[in-house]
């Protein structure tokens, strides 16, 4: 299959259409909690929509050229919030769910490391086919498990020097 390319106006309608299908569910949640990359921009569109905090917790595992390589997962140590402490049912948020590796062990994470938290879903915009996790809400089943090209990706080849003087 051919790789997806995603525009900026396709992005957006596909964060509008997770936060419908999280409403349709009538569960409720008190934060939401994106990864960081990846899910930043839907975590904070989620969070504006719903009038629900945001936490961000940060991992790493791609590498390599405009990050195209896996490599070791890591997740960061702490978590950025504006609460004194996460809710008890938490809307775990990202981009996309390829091996499942990131969301299941950050689900995991939130489970074991803060106690007050009691149930964890997750939402993604694509569901690759490949992943060995599912998400409670998706917004695309990929069975093709395409490479995505994102809107925001010539920023990862981007450096401030290339900006610089244009657009004056």
């Amino acid at each position: 299959m051919a790789d997806l390319h995603v525009t900026w106006d396709a992005y957006h309608r596909s964060i509008e259409r997770l936060a419908a299908k999280v409403a349709e569910s009538g569960w409720r949640f008190d934060e939401i909690v994106c990864i960081a990359r990846g899910g930043l921009r839907v975590g904070d569109t989620l969070s504006r929509i719903f009038k629900a905090p945001l936490a961000i917790i940060s991992t790493s595992s791609y590498t390599g050229e405009a990050g195209t390589e896996r490599g070791e997962l890591t997740v960061a140590k702490h978590m950025t919030m504006t609460t004194a402490a996460l809710g008890e049912r938490i809307l775990l948020v990202d981009d996309l769910v390829d091996s499942g590796i990131t969301l299941d062990v950050v689900k995991r994470h939130l489970l074991e490391r803060f106690p007050e938290v009691r149930e964890v879903r997750t939402a993604v915009l694509w569901y690759k086919a490949c992943s060995k996790f599912a998400p409670d809400y998706y917004v695309d089943y990929l069975a093709e498990n395409p490479w995505i090209h994102q809107p925001f990706e010539p920023y990862d080849l981007m450096t401030p020097s290339d900006l610089v003087g244009r657009g004056r």
